[in-house]
């Protein structure tokens, strides 16, 4: 089948790979525009537009899909069906009719549970076992059309949301793959979502990775897991944003937010429940350090202390 790509990040290119090398024909990619980042402010490409040009397949990046002039593109690509991974845009009623196999996308959820744009990050966040991949028939809602696939995935205790991403990417690639060409082959059976049961998981924000140390240690833990490598749980120390980029609950009693410990290879601090073991932060102006090392460049660390205090 003719095939038109859509996907910017990371999450994407083993989905792109895979086509590429498949027997299908990845005819074009549709991918986010270049983004200004760092002090340079210079333009950096998408990681799938790195792939697709390695591997001679055009690409666009328009700002806008109701565009006249993106619409006879569409037309002159003429692609079988869209396959869609992380894109970052909406799929407009125009786009979503152009293809006569329709449009499909990789999920990284076990639909309907965690529609929306962050389900890896909202699933470890809720202390979940279990996720996997759906691809799905892409419908004018959020994440509401037919299931064509899914695969289960167990989750890590101690994967952060970086590490199942990857792991994800892989087996969305591959299901992916085996969809793509049960479609061809006209051996699909959709199975409409129920919405009853549909849950949802929301873009992240900066405040959606602030510490609420009233919270049990098991929870916090959770969200430390959840936030990396964006955009981290976050806590305070001394007027400074503290970073807390690894950590492990345990048992124990204190004052919510009060540091229990400073010696060892942990800085414990305890929680609505439980005791929370930071291995790994970074304070504000700092660079990423081991809580050992952190805590013996710190003299006026104590016991007693509070984080998360203004």
């Amino acid at each position: 089948m003719r095939i038109l790509f859509a996907g910017t990040p990371e999450f994407a290119v083993p989905s792109l790979l895979t086509l590429c090398d498949s027997p299908h024909e990845v005819i074009a990619l549709l991918s986010m525009p270049d983004r200004p980042r760092g002090r340079s402010r210079k333009p950096i490409w998408p990681e799938t537009k790195k792939v697709a040009m390695e591997h001679g397949v055009p690409v666009f990046q328009p700002q806008d899909l109701k565009t006249p002039e993106f619409e006879e593109t569409l037309k002159s690509l003429s692609p079988d069906l869209i396959a869609v991974a992380a894109y970052g845009k909406i799929l407009p009623a125009t786009v979503l009719d152009a293809p006569p196999l329709g449009c499909v996308n990789v999920h990284a959820s076990l639909l309907p549970s965690y529609r929306g744009a962050a389900p890896i990050n909202w699933a470890i966040a809720k202390g979940e076992k279990k996720t996997g991949v759906t691809i799905m028939q892409i419908d004018e809602g959020l994440d509401t059309g037919d299931i064509l696939a899914q695969r289960e995935v167990r989750i890590g205790d101690e994967e952060t949301a970086e590490q199942l991403s990857k792991r994800l990417s892989r087996d969305g690639a591959q299901l992916l793959l085996e969809t793509v060409d049960r479609i061809a082959k006209n051996e699909i059976s959709p199975v409409k979502q129920d919405p009853a049961v549909a849950t949802y998981a929301p873009l992240l924000s900066r405040k959606d990775g602030e510490v609420d140390w009233n919270r049990d240690a098991e929870e916090i833990r959770n969200l430390v897991r959840a936030m990396t490598p964006w955009p981290c749980a976050h806590t305070t120390l001394g007027g400074k944003n503290l970073k807390i980029l690894r950590a492990l609950s345990g048992p124990g009693q204190g004052e919510p937010g009060e540091i229990v410990s400073v010696g060892g290879e942990s800085l414990d601090v305890a929680t609505g429940n439980g005791i929370l073991r930071i291995l790994s932060l970074q304070i504000e102006g700092g660079r990423i350090m081991d809580a050992s090392e952190f805590m013996r460049g710190r003299r006026d660390l104590r016991e007693g202390q509070f984080v998360g205090v203004a």
